[in-house]
């Protein structure tokens, strides 16, 4: 008969030894999450590694911004260009210890070729404002910022450290615009959890689409997926499938499906579809036997805001996915919205994402 001590160094080696297991598989989930991370962004520099693609950083005091670009520049992934007073961008560097050797740092108030800059962006305009509040606006670093991408001096932007998103966005709809065929940008994220990985939109920008608009975000969204190497099996998604429930919300589902099949019959894109239709083989086996996404979706097009901004926060708390974006689609050329809480890691990340984005279409 065992004493109570023994008992009690019986029970605490068990318990040792079931912590020591969980930690090895935390760790190992750790670790092969870390690995997966940095194989897919491997993958993207390996794409734009010595292509001299030109970013453009509008926000050039924020430390967060300096420490991405120089280690970018090192890299060699991009050739990035700072906004901002030069004095005040190099003593900002300077405070942080970085280097900002070969990497060019503009003043818009002291640019040369302001004046064609102002013509061009009274154009875009098509008359809208003035000379002189073309001028004014310029001083702004994310309209000069937009400005040059629009002009070709640089090939994409990333911003937002600092500025809301509306201060990024805005610029870009009024300058770069959507590309022909496209009505509205939209806000895809990456959702990544182990080896899976799958794309959600949209999650960030239009409140309420129409079934055209729905298209031409699932189109996008194919074509974003294709440059994370993410299937695109595009599923728009609904509170039925394939006509067990009827309202004007699925009309609307059933129509954008139609309309993004003609403009993409490349894509393998299907709608209406529950989420579990789309996600579960077993399910698609009983709900929607004959589509080609239904159990196989790795796209995934919410029908308005607030279900995609709804369900890709439940994927991040609940599922444990980590959520890459919001990565705008839609525009003529790349703009990138950084989230105010972002850090270096997530700057630099954004900018290869925003140079891949470059080497699309």
């Amino acid at each position: 008969m065992m004493r109570n001590d023994e008992i009690v160094t019986v029970i605490s080696i068990n318990d040792c030894f079931f912590i020591l297991v969980c930690c090895m598989i935390v760790e190992y989930y750790k670790s092969n999450l870390e690995g997966f991370f940095l194989d897919m962004f491997e993958g993207l520099s390996q794409k734009i590694v010595g292509k001299k693609i030109k970013i453009v950083f509008p926000e050039g005091l924020e430390p967060r911004i300096l420490g991405a670009v120089v280690r970018l520049k090192a890299e060699d992934l991009v050739e990035p260009i700072v906004i901002g007073n030069v004095d005040a961008v190099k003593e900002a560097a300077k405070g942080r210890g970085f280097r900002l050797n070969g990497i060019k740092i503009i003043d818009p108030a002291d640019y040369a070729e302001l004046d064609e800059m102002v013509a061009s962006f009274v154009t875009r305009r098509n008359g809208k404002i003035t000379e002189e509040q073309a001028r004014q606006l310029l001083l702004d670093e994310n309209y000069f910022g937009t400005m040059m991408v629009h002009m070709g001096l640089a090939d994409g932007l990333v911003s937002g450290a600092v500025h809301s998103t509306g201060d990024t966005v805005r610029p870009a709809l009024q300058i770069i615009k959507t590309k022909p065929g496209v009505s509205r940008t939209s806000g895809a994220f990456i959702m990544l959890r182990g080896t899976e990985r799958f794309l959600f939109a949209d999650c960030a920008i239009n409140i309420n689409p129409n079934a055209q608009e729905l298209a031409e975000i699932a189109v996008e969204s194919a074509k974003t997926a294709e440059m994370f190497e993410i299937q695109p099996n595009v599923a728009l998604m609904s509170f039925s499938t394939k006509g067990s429930a009827a309202s004007p919300e699925v009309d609307k589902v059933v129509e954008a499906t139609r309309i993004a099949k003609e403009l993409a019959p490349q894509y393998n894109i299907d709608g209406e579809l529950q989420f579990d239709a789309a996600f579960s083989e077993v399910v698609a086996k009983q709900k929607a036997p004959g589509s080609t996404v239904a159990g196989k979706a790795k796209v995934f097009i919410f029908p308005e805001i607030q279900s995609g901004n709804i369900g890709y926060k439940i994927a991040q708390r609940f599922g444990g996915f980590e959520a890459v974006g919001p990565i705008l689609q839609g525009l003529n050329k790349p703009i990138s919205d950084l989230s105010r809480g972002c850090n270096e890691e997530d700057v630099y990340k954004t900018a290869i994402i925003t140079a891949n984005q470059t080497l699309l279409d």
